[in-house]
Order: C-alpha cells, then structure tokens, then sequence
C-alpha cells in the first residue's frame, strides 16, 4: 500500500487511543462494515461516548475499570474498546471457547466489573461463580440494553473528556488490554497493554503498511486476541482506514467477504493461511482488491502458494505478544526469514540454561538449515523492551524478565525471554524456529518441531502439518506428526517412507516415529494448532496411527546395527528398519518392505506397558 496520510490531522502524533478516537468525530466516511451495516467514523465516535459515558456510571466506586468483553467480531467490540479508550477504562478480551471455571476464573482475575456479552454466549455463563453481578452483565443485542444506552446517546468525545460520566482522564500510561496469552501450560497469564503502547503500534503498522484513508481492514481473526486489535484495529484507527468484521473466521467466505467489503489488508496467525488454501481453487482467485496480509507462522511453502494462487504477498511479522521484542521484515530479507531487530532493540538467541549466545546458522544454496542442533535458541532481548507485565502475576512477570541464567529477575531486572525459537544466520537475518514447548530431545539431541514440520509440509498429500512430542518409554521424546491429507487421499506408508528419504535436510532424529492422520489439524480460538491437545493424546487417539515400532532386545535384522543410538530415519540409505532401544520386555518389529505399519489396539498396550515398565506412564498425561 502507498503512503498517503492519516485519518485526521493531528492524529498521526496521537499519544493515546482516546486521541485516536476523537479524531474519528466529525469524519463522515464510512469507518466500518459489518453484513449490511456500515457505521461512519463520526458514527464510530459517537457510539464509543455513549458507552463511555454509560460505563462510568455503572462502574462502582474502587473498582478497578476493566470491562470483560464477551463478543465475537460484531460492531460492539470495536465500539467498546473506543469507549475505554476515552474512559481510561481497560478491555479484557475473554474467550468464548473456554467454558466453567475456566471461563469464570478469567473473568474473575482480570477484575472485571462488567462483562459485555450477547445472548449467543450466555449459556456458558450459565451456573458459574462470577465476580460481576447480573445488573452489570451487558446483553448488547438484548432491547434491554437499547434502553439502557438510550440515555447517553448524543454524548461526544469532547464531553468524555471534560470528565463527563465520571471517566478517568486517560494517558499513554492508562491501562487498554488485558490479553489472555495462549500458553500451552498453566492458567493463561493476562498481558498487560498500555493506550500508549497501542497507539504506537498503530502508528508504526500504518507506517510499514502505507495505510490509506480509502483502506479497508478485514478483522476476521478474534478480537479478544492481541493479533486483531493490535494488527488489525490499530492500525486501522492510526491511518483512518475502515475496518470489516468477521464474527468468525471462514475460510469459504474470506474471498466473498474480501470482495463484497472491498477489503485491502487482512491479518492472520495460526493455521488460517492453509484453511484458505485448502478452499477450491477458481480462476477468479485474483479477482478481488486485497493488497497486503500481515501475521506469523504461515510458513515459507504455504507463504508462496499464497502468493501464486491469490496474488499477495503475506508479510511474517513477529512481535511477542506481549510486546518484549519485535523483528521487523526488511526489503533485502531473505525467504523464510522473518528479519531484522526493531530499532533500539538488542535481539540475540541463546542457550536458555546459560543464556550464551549460539553460533549463527549455516544454511545451504536451497536455504535449508545445516547446523540446527548448535544454532537454534531462545530469543531475548537484551536491551530495553515495551514489555508491561501480567496482571496479578508477579511470578510470571519476572521469569519473563529474569537474568542472564536461571536466576530470579523482577521487572526490567534483565533480559526479556520470549520463549520462541529462532537461528540468525551469517547476515544477521533472524528465523522463526518454533514455540520453547515445541522442543523434542530425540536421544540427547534437541530438536524444533517447527523445522521437523517446514520439511513434512513439502510432503503433497498433506495440506496441513503439526509436528510434537511423545515421551519416550525410556528417556526423552519421540517425534510424532499430525498430517491433514487432503480429500480423496489416503496415507500410503511407502509413499511417505520414499519422500523422507528424499529430503536432504531430514536430520537423523527428525523422523516421525508416529503419524495421526486427521480430517483437519485442531486448533485453538486463536487458530493455532492445538498442541498441548495432540501432544495429551499422543498415540491414544481415535483417529488412525501408524508407526514405526520400537527395536527390542531381540536379535536385529541382518545388517541392522543393534546399537541403541543407532540413526532412526525410517527409510533412509544405511538406516535400521527398526532402531534398537534400551532393554525393554516387549518384541516390536517392523513387516518387512515398510517403516511404517498400522498402529493396532495390541501395539498400543504393549507400548504401554513398556511406559508402565519404566515408570513413564504418567509423561504421557503432561
């Protein structure tokens, strides 16, 4: 997208995103579109002050002003999160896909007293413990809550700001989002984000992006998830362009939807990129005037068969969701890197038990990774960061924060650990190298399932792609991989044992031991895969499995070596069919001519007897 201005003078040096609101009052060009609605953005502006001005005076006196929204992506959403903006007020984004304690346990950390939600939602609010009492739970397409609103419309943001309503006077300091991460492990941690750090974001976003006022912004990723507020609205709101809502994401509506809203930027995380090329392919797949996509963990292989089937080009972005670190695509970055430092940021990966920095990465012609097991670490930077911290969570605020090893840190103590995976290479150039819990030890030697996954995903009967751990009987992990086939097409363990043995960048540990073959990847509301799901079923799941046995203390195969850290590449010149183990008390073998065989009800409880042998049962449940 071209340079071209920003929605209203004065705004491109807003400090706050109060001030980015009020800019939107007396612009009459269509500010955002939802179905058969339009809103302007005076419209928008308007709306946020009556409910600016209602939530003052429903928030009671000490309490803290967060407001739980409970909504999909409908009008309300950016409504309200204008409406704390101007109020001093913060949004905690709750999410609809968490039900009973859970759901209430959100609410109730996050110190919300009042919760927006629509009558879609209220049954998983049925029976719970909440902490907001019924007078202060918010129905927004209830006609109870036209009446309730009715009052305070006519309010402007000049008057919200004059201290009408009894709103707080906000500052770049004044707390926005409360936003759940989306840990694998533990209660979600709320982070913490200030107006002063969103609008910057949306003013950086607008920048990069070139947004126009003429823009349109397609939220079809959730709301109560930092990558479409502060990716997605922010910027949207920074450069004066419209937005369009999605309540949810579709995949077969995307393209209609693009069309239809004349949307020419659109965020995405997770697994959304292979949902849209999983859809049919037309040849008015290029019909439409979509211009730029911006999120993480598309992939460089799903990446460019974006590009070629839909004409754009998607930009991988990272910046932690909790704001510590940000790397930033530059003109010369190379495929499959992500980029370079933010300015003012000293990024470097590490060993996450010494905190040393790791030697660059050596990547061949083809860029494929030659020295992972030295190179890969955990990001940090070690300089400054906008990191704000966790709500109510000390503990976790400082293991984010910590010091150069292992020791305890308070905030702005020491670095910020990210807890992501990444290799820089000889040019300085940082890559994307998976999540620090989609770490394998295979006998000894860590692996990223990111870079196990970047290799299976050339595999052409697979449409998606999810690579994790299992625990070993014995010690360590194996790989299993989860593999979306695409339809009409079954697993054919020979096809499959020929192309790993084809790859040159297949590491010797890097095989699947195990693979699920699925009708889609899970995933989480947030549209990433769902690992902490794979990786609790691991083998015992419903859907088929097929492995390639673990060896035995039986007599091995003629001219297969016995050694217990033999190579375990299934199908790869020189390897064992079957690769030995420790001593255990159960006989596996493998039918000759295949790696691979189906995994059966009596393969399962012999493995997991061998689990039980060992005292491993209980890694299988982590």
């Amino acid at each position: 997208m071209a340079a071209n201005g920003t929605s209203r003078q004065g705004s491109s040096g807003a400090a706050t995103v109060a001030e980015l609101v009020q800019a939107q009052w007396g612009d009459h060009r269509i500010g955002a579109k939802y179905g058969d609605l339009v809103l302007t953005h005076h419209e928008l502006a308007g709306g946020a002050a009556a409910r600016a001005a209602l939530l003052g005076e429903l928030l009671p006196r000490g309490a803290q002003a967060h407001l739980g929204v409970l909504l999909g992506n409908v009008p309300e959403y950016p409504l309200w999160l204008s409406a704390a903006s101007l109020a001093g007020a913060a949004v905690a984004g709750i999410n609809p896909t968490r039900r009973g304690p859970e759901l209430a346990r959100d609410i109730s950390h996050t110190d919300c007293a009042l919760l927006i939600t629509e009558r879609a939602h209220l049954p998983l609010l049925a029976g719970l413990d909440l902490p907001v009492p019924p007078e202060r739970i918010l129905v927004v397409d209830d006609p109870a809550y036209r009446e309730l609103l009715g009052p305070y419309e006519g309010t402007t943001p000049d008057e919200i700001a004059a201290g009408s309503g009894g709103s707080r006077t906000p500052t770049p300091a004044s707390r926005m989002l409360l936003y759940f991460t989306s840990g694998s492990t533990g209660a979600p941690k709320a982070a913490l984000c200030t107006q002063g750090r969103l609008a910057a974001a949306g003013h950086s976003l607008a920048g990069f992006f070139g947004v126009r006022r003429d823009d349109v912004h397609y939220l079809c990723m959730p709301m109560f998830h930092g990558n479409a507020v502060i990716a997605g609205w922010a910027p949207a709101l920074a450069g004066g362009a419209a937005v369009a809502l999605r309540r949810r994401f579709s995949a077969s509506a995307f393209l209609p939807d693009v069309r239809r809203y004349r949307a020419t930027y659109f965020t995405y995380v997770g697994r959304a990129v292979q949902y849209l090329l999983a859809t049919p392919p037309s040849p008015d797949d290029r019909d439409h005037p979509l211009r730029a996509g911006f999120g993480t963990e598309a992939g460089a292989v799903d990446a460019a068969r974006f590009a070629a089937r839909f004409g754009v080009r998607l930009t991988e972005g990272y910046g932690s969701s909790e704001g510590g670190a940000a790397i930033q695509r530059t003109p010369d970055t190379p495929p499959g890197a992500i980029g370079r430092p933010a300015p003012g940021a000293d990024l470097a990966v590490v060993d996450p038990e010494t905190g040393a920095e790791l030697p660059r990465a050596r990547l061949d012609p083809a860029g494929r990774l030659l020295n992972g097991e030295q190179s890969i670490g955990e990001l940090v930077n070690r300089g400054r960061s906008s990191f704000e911290g966790y709500w109510r969570n000390p503990e976790a605020t400082a293991a984010r924060t910590r010091t150069r090893g292992r020791g305890e840190g308070r905030v702005g103590a020491g670095w910020y650990w990210t807890g992501d995976l990444f290799f820089r290479d000889t040019e300085g150039f940082f890559h994307f190298a998976g999540r620090s819990d989609d770490r394998l030890r295979v006998d000894s030697e860590n692996l990223a399932a990111a870079m196990i996954e970047n290799i299976l995903a050339r595999y052409a009967p697979a449409e998606g792609v999810a690579v994790y751990a299992v625990p070993d009987p014995v010690a360590g992990d194996q790989v299993m991989a989860a593999l979306a086939l695409r339809e009409g097409t079954a697993f054919d363990p020979e096809d499959f044992v020929a192309f790993l043995a084809a790859q040159p960048d297949l590491g010797t540990k890097m095989a699947p031991r195990f693979v699920r073959t699925v009708a889609a990847l899970p995933v989480t509301a947030t549209n990433k895969v769902h690992r902490a799901a794979l990786r609790r079923t691991g083998f015992r799941c419903p859907d088929p499995v097929w492995w390639s046995p673990l060896g035995s203390a039986a007599p091995a195969a003629p001219g297969t070596p016995d050694t217990p850290d033999a190579p375990c590449t299934p199908g790869a010149p020189g390897a064992p069919a079957v690769p030995a183990t420790p001593a255990v008390s159960t006989v596996l073998t493998v039918p000759a001519g295949s790696a691979y065989r189906p995994f059966t009800a009596g393969d399962r409880a012999a493995l997991l007897a061998l689990y039980r042998d060992h005292d491993r049962a209980p890694l299988l449940d982590r």
